[in-house]
C-alpha cells in the first residue's frame, strides 16, 4: 500500500487551479502571479498534483476561528 503525503492528518488540502480558475482569482483580487506567495515545486505534496512552475495551488486549512481558511500559492522553481 502506497503512502500519499496528502492523506496525512497535518497536511491541508491542496488543489491545483485550472487556467480559468487561476485567471478568475487574479482578476477578482486585481493581482498578478508575482504578487502571490510562493511554494516550491519540490514540496512533496505537489508531486501528487503534477504542479509546474507558474501553476497556482489553493490550500484549504481547518481553522479554529474561521472554520476553513483558504490560501493561494504560486509554484516556483526554488
Amino acid at each position: 500500500m502506497a503512502f500519499h503525503v496528502s492523506e496525512h492528518i497535518w497536511v491541508p488540502q491542496h488543489k491545483k487551479l485550472s487556467k480559468e480558475e487561476k485567471e478568475a482569482l487574479l482578476e477578482k483580487y486585481h493581482i498578478t502571479v508575482k504578487e502571490l506567495p510562493r511554494i516550491s515545486k519540490h514540496d512533496s505534496v505537489l508531486s501528487e498534483l503534477s504542479a509546474e512552475p507558474g501553476d497556482v495551488v489553493k490550500i484549504t486549512r481547518n481553522s479554529a476561528t474561521a472554520g476553513k481558511a483558504t490560501y493561494y500559492r504560486v509554484v516556483s522553481n526554488g
